[in-house]
């Protein structure tokens, strides 16, 4: 089955990021890394709006208390959307001053997983997190973490090594510790960089390639089953939404584009959707801050 994406806010995002359903808004929230902004975009009437952050939020996602928990250097902070404060929340890697977040995901217990990465995209300062109130460090040494998703079961936790262009599955205990990493999926050279991962319903993992122009599904075995194109080359990473879950958006970036490349890519750093065959698995609250 052919999917088209097509571009619904032509917003051109420098590092367009972490898209999520929030039912609770019944709205996408994700951000531009690089601009430091936090967009939402309600579907039902188009509505769109952006918000100010104070430095790079690598993600925004909601907390079953109402507003957001936002992934900036060095903390976690709260942010009230009505209001537009950020609190800070839980400070972190004060000894790592080149990095920032990025990419963050929700299980369903209400755990916040989320990566670091050096800044300049050069160093292994990054590292893979947990918060649960209490902070735990579980992957350390990478350049860009990305990704990180679990199975519909729960039991499977996917991270991403961007600049490895490898996924690697972890099983993932009930207390929160992962263990018995092995690769599962590498990224062929020319295909692109994986960036964020999403997981539906059936298991399968949909994947964001920087730099290669599509996004792919694969399945719980590393089994590449669908590609999907897109008219610009840095696609992000993808969230389910929608009543049904149907409803796939992507977020892209403009981010390393010269000047041609961005005359033969004007839709670079927008934001795309198109319906997926298989719904996304119930999307979650942070339970902790």
């Amino acid at each position: 089955m052919t999917m088209e994406p097509r571009c619904i806010w032509a917003l051109g995002a420098t590092l367009g990021e972490g898209p999520v359903w929030s039912p609770r808004d019944r709205a996408l929230w994700f951000v531009d890394i690089k601009k430091r902004q936090i967009h939402r975009f309600r579907p039902a009437d188009g509505d769109t709006r952006s918000f100010d952050a104070p430095d790079q939020p690598g993600f925004a996602l909601p907390r079953a208390g109402g507003g957001l928990i936002v992934g900036l250097p060095g903390k976690l902070a709260r942010f009230d959307s009505e209001t537009g404060v950020f609190e800070p929340l839980v400070p972190l890697e004060w000894d790592r001053a080149g990095n920032r977040l990025n990419d963050g995901f929700v299980d369903a217990q209400g755990r916040l997983w989320f990566g670091s990465m050096d800044d300049a995209e050069e160093g292994p300062t990054g590292a893979l997190y947990s918060w649960t109130g209490t902070l735990k460090r579980h992957v350390d040494g990478i350049v860009i973490t990305n990704g990180p998703c679990t199975s519909p079961d729960g039991r499977t936790f996917y991270h991403t090594d961007t600049l490895g262009k490898t996924i690697t599955a972890y099983d993932l205990s009930v207390d929160g510790a992962l263990d018995n990493g092995r690769l599962l999926i590498t990224i062929e050279d020319g295909a692109g960089w994986p960036d964020g991962t999403v997981v539906d319903a059936e298991g399968c993992l949909w994947v964001g390639l920087f730099g290669g122009w599509a996004a792919r599904r694969y399945s719980p075995a590393g089994e590449l089953l669908q590609v999907v194109r897109f008219p610009c080359a840095n696609i992000t990473k993808l969230a389910f939404g929608g009543d049904d879950r149907l409803d796939l958006y992507a977020t892209t970036a403009a981010k390393g584009l010269s000047d041609d490349d961005r005359a033969a890519q004007p839709l670079a750093g927008g934001l795309f959707h198109f319906r997926a065959t298989v719904p996304g698995l119930p999307p979650a609250e942070i339970a902790y801050g």
